[in-house]
């Protein structure tokens, strides 16, 4: 199988950290470039190369899209409450992967990858429903051979700050037999299912995306993630 080279964006969130945990089982990866405001050393043994990187001066022209990228895997997200306003959030979660995709678009790029959230539409009256189905729908707009759209439920995992909504999502998560009762689409879902369930995703399609001339896009629910997590 061909080795591939990856940009991981939002390599120190929840998600993105777990994708670089992953990758170290993964020896088709040859290499992965990670995007952060630090260029700080990662503590991971594998071929990892952290670019110090805004978004603002990446916007503005002044960082160069790295060479020999085949797949661009983002895990860009952030809260309201977090961002500050529904602009900031906006922001991050739709027009930072927007001017990714497209620049990785013109350099060639086969594959992108990106974490939305279960119910993601653009029509949607919640407005961060509506901004994840709207980048969405603009991604798809692009035209990658392949774009995978992965939709997990309530994520729970280690964060650095405290969410108390997904404490109480991981706390029912233990509680509630969401398989039995047929509700397994919505169940509580790690991080780290969700960075497998990409990476095995990607690697599984890299023969196809070579060959493929025409744009290709698949949604990975929830449940799916779940199955595919679960082991490297």
């Amino acid at each position: 199988m061909k080795k591939i080279n990856l940009l991981l964006l939002g390599g120190t969130g929840l998600i993105g950290t777990e994708v670089l945990k992953s990758i170290l089982f993964y020896p088709q990866i040859k290499k992965t470039v990670v995007w952060a405001r630090s260029s700080a050393a990662t503590a991971y043994d594998a071929p990892i190369e952290v670019q110090s990187v805004t978004w603002e001066s990446f916007s503005k022209g002044e960082i160069t899209f790295p060479s020999e990228i085949d797949a661009v895997v983002c895990c860009l997200g952030t809260t309201i409450k977090k961002a500050g306003s529904q602009e900031k959030f906006k922001e991050v979660d739709y027009e930072y992967p927007l001017l990714a995709a497209k620049k990785a678009k013109e350099k060639g790029v086969k594959a992108f990858l990106i974490v939305t959230a279960m119910g993601s539409d653009a029509n949607s009256l919640v407005f961060y429903n509506q901004v994840k189905g709207s980048v969405e729908r603009e991604l798809a707009g692009i035209g990658f051979p392949y774009l995978g759209i992965f939709r997990p439920s309530l994520l729970i995992g280690e964060r650095k700050e405290v969410r108390i909504g997904e404490k109480i999502g991981e706390s029912l998560g233990s509680l509630i037999p969401f398989s039995l009762l047929g509700l397994k689409k919505y169940k509580p879902i790690h991080a780290d299912f969700v960075a497998r369930s990409m990476i095995k995703t990607l690697l599984s399609k890299v023969e196809q995306i070579e060959t493929k001339s025409t744009p290709y896009v698949e949604i990975i629910e929830n449940d799916t993630m779940l199955e595919l997590g679960k082991d490297v």
